[in-house]
């Protein structure tokens, strides 16, 4: 069986504590990120620094109203065995999230591109995005082509984490020549594979879409494998 949802609703409950790999601990705080223009509400994410405007990442097969929602991320300060009370927290984004309505998930799934099949899953596996800058972003599939500058090591994007004072993020960064926007935010432990999940409400109405960085637990003591 793929990858089960599990419900990531304690993640953004600012105060929430876990103990993750390695004898870590965590507390979580919720980052806001701005609001973020969907002008088709074709929505999309993945490594910015790496795939935008490379056609590799499609958008999501789930659309939403076009409109301008809330990103946030939910920050873990982590504690590492021996660290001294004077010793800076690790911050680290265990998760980031879209918010489309303000009302609780009862039911998680996982979101795909036109191209990805969830019968192919095996046991564990997932469906997700690739991340080579230990980067991540929501954007609308719109904007795709409006961050030429992300790939040269200039423009807003790089400005953004270069200005960061340790902050991984998220962060809203407008186009200087389109002015599309991208929600940005490091990608928890770095680089790797993530997935992200549509949350819906009792109605079956999209409520968030939310990319796991694998920072907080699972249930089962396991976070899966990429397909």
């Amino acid at each position: 069986m793929p990858m089960s949802p599990r419900d990531h609703t304690w993640m953004f409950t600012p105060g929430s504590t876990f103990t993750g790999r390695h004898g870590t601990t965590g507390v979580i705080h919720v980052s806001d990120g701005g609001v973020l223009d969907l002008p088709t509400g074709r929505v999309a994410a993945c490594d910015p620094f790496m795939y935008l405007g490379t056609g590799d990442a499609e958008p999501f097969t789930v659309a939403v109203e076009p409109g301008r929602y809330r990103v946030e991320a939910a920050v873990a300060a982590l504690t590492w065995p021996g660290d001294s009370p004077t010793d800076e927290p690790d911050l680290r984004v265990a998760a980031a999230r879209l918010v489309i309505r303000d009302e609780p998930a009862t039911a998680w799934e996982m979101a795909l591109s036109s191209d990805q099949d969830p019968a192919a899953l095996g046991a564990e596996e997932f469906h997700g995005y690739g991340v080579d800058s230990g980067t991540g972003c929501f954007y609308d599939a719109s904007a795709d082509e409006a961050f030429p500058d992300a790939h040269e090591d200039e423009g807003p994007l790089w400005r953004a984490f270069d200005s960061s004072h340790r902050s991984p993020g998220p962060y809203l960064v407008t186009s200087s020549t389109t002015g599309h926007t991208l929600a940005a935010f490091e990608s928890g432990w770095g680089d790797g594979a993530y997935p992200t999940w549509i949350g819906r409400s009792s109605a079956g109405e999209v409520t968030c879409f939310l990319t796991d960085f694998f920072v907080a637990p699972g249930p089962s003591g396991t976070t899966g494998s990429p397909a």
